[in-house]
């Protein structure tokens, strides 16, 4: 029915609406439609409280952003305790390959954030690089850390 990612299996709220599926997003606290996009999302998202102990109440999904004068939404921004920017993730379909053209987006994003931490995922592959805005470099992780070690 969905495809199956490289993430635990997780049960979900889904419903069919209008010739639609819908998912419902903890996070959000309401249905969303249920793209590829969205089912690697929302496993994800249930990958990092349950495996990674991410505090749920500190996500904010579709945050806005102003690049140029132009809008864009990050997939996932995650906060420390104190309110700060800590961890931005980009998600694509299953089907995505992620591509250099995929980090130079999460790189464009980060302008703005400027977080530490960066993840790319699609589902089956998933990348973590930590960000010193100092130096202006950044170093793959071979896993995604602990909240409690960001």
């Amino acid at each position: 029915m969905f495809t199956e990612l490289n993430l635990p299996t997780y049960s979900f709220r889904i419903e069919q609406q209008h010739g639609k599926r819908f998912i419902f997003d903890e996070i959000r606290k309401k249905t969303v439609v249920l793209t590829p996009e969205e089912w690697v999302r929302q496993n994800f998202i249930k990958y990092l409280i349950d495996c990674k102990k991410f505090p749920a109440s500190l996500m904010a999904i579709e945050t806005g952003l102003k690049i140029n004068q132009n809008q864009f939404r990050a997939d996932l921004l995650v906060y420390n305790r104190s309110g700060s920017p800590l961890v931005l993730v980009e998600f694509k379909a299953p089907s995505v390959k992620v591509t250099q053209q995929a980090f130079d987006q999460i790189a464009r994003y980060n302008m703005t954030f400027q977080v530490p931490y960066l993840i790319v995922s699609n589902g089956l592959n998933h990348y973590c690089c930590m960000v010193n805005p100092e130096k202006q470099t950044y170093a793959f992780l071979k896993e995604i850390p602990l909240f409690s070690q960001l």
